[in-house]
């Protein structure tokens, strides 16, 4: 698929990794929707990319008629739709014995609805319209790309909700893929390691330079740049199918 051609929506696609993956669409001559629930960064982002080449739909991921509807209205926008890119999460981050009491199991169930519940929402729901295109090269119709973390495979304490979320993520990536193959929609997953996001910009220098040291080459927080990067990539080369890239500068991650 040639990044020309794409019509995509992104989800978390206001800020962050999110807008970061629809910029690079743009750029490349792409259309994208983006998905996110706060309305005044997405006025901010549509004003940025160009009101004629994104759209911003108050979506929450978790919700499963409002994202038929999103995408729904997305497609007309886009004419057409043939990448689904899912950025959209949160950190939940919190021990399970806390110092005054346990986990609430609402904080458990919050993180995984939001980061693995809604991915797949957002996923079926994508596959559903992508089905129904016209087959390209190789019988392609369209590709749906989600967002793991590395944190899936050495969660740190205090991310049991986080790790299991996007264990999830990487978990339902072969599946899906071998499932959606026979519509000719390719299933691929990015895990990624530290990167420089509205988060990680809040905490504090010394925090910042802490997380650059620990990660082995190159020493420094992952550009959001290289994130879309690696999205236009997967887009652009077929036999990609099925897998999970982590791209984290060889990180490891501590246990705290």
């Amino acid at each position: 698929m040639q990044l020309q051609d794409v019509r995509a929506v992104v989800t978390g696609g206001v800020s962050g990794l999110g807008f970061a993956v629809a910029r690079h669409i743009i750029d490349n001559g792409g259309k994208a929707a983006l998905f996110d629930v706060n309305d005044d960064k997405g006025a901010a982002a549509v004003a940025e990319l160009g009101a004629g080449n994104a759209r911003y739909f108050r979506t929450d991921v978790t919700d499963e008629a409002t994202v038929a509807a999103s995408i729904a209205q997305a497609r007309e926008f886009l004419g057409g739709l043939n990448v689904a890119v899912n950025c959209a999460g949160i950190l939940g981050a919190g021990r399970v014995l806390g110092k005054e009491a346990p986990m609430p199991l609402a904080n458990f169930r919050g993180t995984v609805l939001v980061n693995l519940v809604g991915s797949f929402n957002v996923a079926k729901a994508a596959a559903d319209a992508m089905q129904h295109n016209a087959a390209g090269i190789d019988g392609e119709r369209g590709v749906i790309v989600n967002t793991a973390s590395v944190a899936a495979y050495e969660g740190q304490i205090g991310q049991a909700a986080y790790s299991a979320s996007k264990g999830g993520v990487v978990g339902m990536t072969l599946p899906m893929a071998r499932e959606l193959a026979r519509f000719g929609i390719r299933v691929m997953t990015i895990a990624p390691g530290v990167f420089w996001t509205p988060m990680v910009d809040g905490m504090s220098e010394a925090v910042q330079q802490s997380l650059a040291a620990s990660i082995p080459f190159p020493s420094r927080l992952g550009q959001p740049d290289e994130f879309a990067a690696m999205v236009g990539f997967i887009l652009q080369n077929r036999y990609l199918n099925g897998e999970t890239i982590r791209l984290d500068g060889a990180t490891r991650l501590a246990p705290k």
